[in-house]
């Protein structure tokens, strides 16, 4: 992959900004989004689904699910799914992973065909096993999309801190080995970026979409680890651990290894996997601390519970195996948190690289200690 990176004229063109964005989806993330659109200079229309969000903006100019951001009057707020699409010229879809389908279907037969999507869900469809933009193609067949991914707290992008993304599209990826003005992701770039917002391009949507769909999972992993005292050892354990996991996965399915460890997968991970301001770690956190995490039906989801199974499915029928995700998975079906844990620890020894587990294997000997002290007891 090359790049032109010959200094261009002020009064060079560049690639042309889509100027009207809707944003579908009205939790932290896509009104964050909607703020740094605003930002960026564009018209922005904000859908969300709840009358609750609508009324409380109307009011106070601030969403409950983002209360400590200011909504700028013209950054238009509607549950009217007509009228936050009039119009729009680039279409933001930022709703949980597993009602994506449900809201592209409504967004269809509203949209122009020329007009492009973002994908900002980050999973795999729990009832098929597709990818967030195989779910697209089935429901919007033929529109141009891109993915955008990479480490972000809403919060902190809603305050007009510093952050980087990746943005990835594949439809007439390249001219003569080179990215292009007109390519889905540069457009898409330059619609958003900021003195804060800093994207990068790409053309490999799978491993985006891979390193999203599974660093949640990796999360709760890191966060029950966090519960349970085991200290910043095992999370950089779990985290490093992790990610040759979600490189496999990605590998498996096609992505590139350069993109698995960019922003929107090695980044993504690092930041999910560090912080209480994750979701997926306070959740993976109340668990190992015995306590109730709850999932609220009104509160924000926590992705990597609602995607640990269709992670771990697919792992399965590609063959790749990820210990960390099915111990994950393991806990959220009801298994022993501590002892989930130690099994985790105490599983086969194998080389660490990824792809070479197979190179050569032995148990664990602790295990076999264990094994044998309860079969002469």
């Amino acid at each position: 992959m090359t790049f032109d990176t010959a200094a261009r004229r002020p009064d060079e063109t560049r690639p042309a900004v889509f100027d009207t964005i809707a944003v579908i989806g009205g939790g932290s993330w896509g009104t964050a989004l909607a703020l740094t659109a605003w930002r960026a200079g564009r018209r922005v229309r904000l859908w969300a689904r709840e009358e609750h969000v609508v009324d409380a903006v109307a009011r106070e100019r601030r969403n409950p699910f983002l209360p400590n951001a200011d909504i700028p009057d013209d950054v238009i707020v509607t549950n009217a799914m007509e009228e936050a699409l009039a119009g729009a010229d680039l279409v933001v879809l930022v709703s949980p992973s597993q009602h994506l389908r449900t809201v592209a279907t409504r967004v269809e037969p509203l949209l122009p065909a020329e007009v492009p999507v973002v994908i900002c869900a980050k999973g795999i469809e729990r009832e098929t096993g597709l990818l967030m933009g195989e779910v697209i193609e089935a429901v919007m067949p033929g529109r141009e999309m891109a993915v955008l991914s990479g480490p972000t707290f809403a919060g902190e992008v809603a305050q007009d801190m510093a952050t980087g993304v990746t943005i990835a599209a594949t439809e007439d990826g390249f001219r003569d080995g080179r990215f292009h003005d007109g390519h889905l992701a540069a457009r898409v770039a330059v619609t958003f970026a900021s003195e804060s917002f800093r994207p990068w391009v790409s053309d490999d949507v799978r491993g985006v979409e891979i390193g999203g769909a599974a660093k949640n999972v990796i999360a709760i992993a890191c966060g029950v680890a966090e519960g349970l005292g085991l200290g910043s050892n095992a999370r950089a354990m779990i985290i490093t651990r992790g990610l040759a996991e979600i490189t496999e996965l990605g590998l498996a399915v096609g992505a590139r290894l350069e993109t698995l460890l960019g922003l929107a997968g090695a980044g993504d991970l690092m930041l999910t996997c560090s912080s209480t301001q994750s979701r997926n770690f306070s959740y993976g956190k109340a668990l190992g601390a015995g306590e109730a995490a709850v999932r609220r039906a009104d509160g924000p989801v926590v992705e990597g519970a609602e995607n640990a199974q269709s992670v771990v499915a697919l792992a399965r029928r590609l063959g790749v195996p990820m210990p960390v995700c099915e111990t994950v998975l393991a806990i959220l079906d009801g298994a022993p948190v501590s002892a989930s844990m130690k099994e985790l620890m105490l599983a086969d020894l194998h080389p660490e690289a990824v792809g070479a587990r197979d190179d050569w294997t032995t148990p664990h000997p602790a295990r076999i200690d264990e094994e044998e002290e309860r079969h002469c007891a």
